[in-house]
């Protein structure tokens, strides 16, 4: 017993300075880990968010070709949102044969649309005023003119209308509601072109 007692009397302990720079770093490190953790869970739920959103409500498209050029080139992204009711003028995502194409929509259901060889479109008898294309053309038309758009479909062309094959073929004809990707409302990319579509 004197034995260790004498032991322990001539070891270094040390000082309550040292001890309490060792507990600080402990606690450090502790408190480091559970910061680490909830960031990186944050950081998982804003992820799984977003994918979610951007599956379910607002896709994110590229664009392929240029069937829609001058309004959207190829390469250009757009964010989409899910609808179901489109106007005349908007632009709409749809798929087709496994593909998403993207075409303005120029009439509805019920609606009769016609076409004159120079290319200018008539919807109910009353020409479209369209500022945005560049150059019409009548396109690779096939339909019987004038055309009377079926139920529960719309009539979609697409901006670049001598190369884009749209409403007017009957390959792709017009587009039914389960078709629909949703309405085009913003551009992303490229950067000096953002903005509402």
């Amino acid at each position: 017993m004197a034995r260790r007692k004498a032991v322990l009397e001539g070891a270094e302990y040390p000082s309550i300075e040292n001890l309490q720079k060792e507990l600080d770093r402990l606690n450090y490190k502790s408190r480091f880990r559970s910061v680490l953790r909830s960031t990186i869970f944050t950081l998982i739920v804003v992820a799984a968010v977003a994918v979610l959103v951007a599956t379910l409500w607002m896709p994110v498209l590229r664009i392929y070709g240029v069937s829609m050029a001058p309004t959207l080139d190829d390469g250009s992204i757009v964010v989409s949102m899910k609808e179901s009711n489109f106007k005349s003028g908007e632009i709409v995502a749809f798929y087709y044969n496994n593909n998403i194409l993207v075409k303005r929509v120029i009439a509805q259901a019920g609606d009769w649309v016609n076409i004159d060889k120079d290319g200018n479109i008539y919807v109910n008898d009353v020409k479209l005023d369209e500022p945005y294309i560049e150059e019409k053309a009548f396109g690779d038309t096939n339909i019987d003119l004038p055309y009377q758009v079926p139920e529960g479909r719309i009539f979609v062309i697409g901006d670049n209308r001598s190369v884009s094959i749209d409403s007017r073929n009957k390959a792709v004809g017009c587009v039914a509601e389960e078709q629909l990707v949703g309405k085009l409302v913003f551009k992303v990319w490229p950067l000096n072109e953002i903005g509402k579509l």
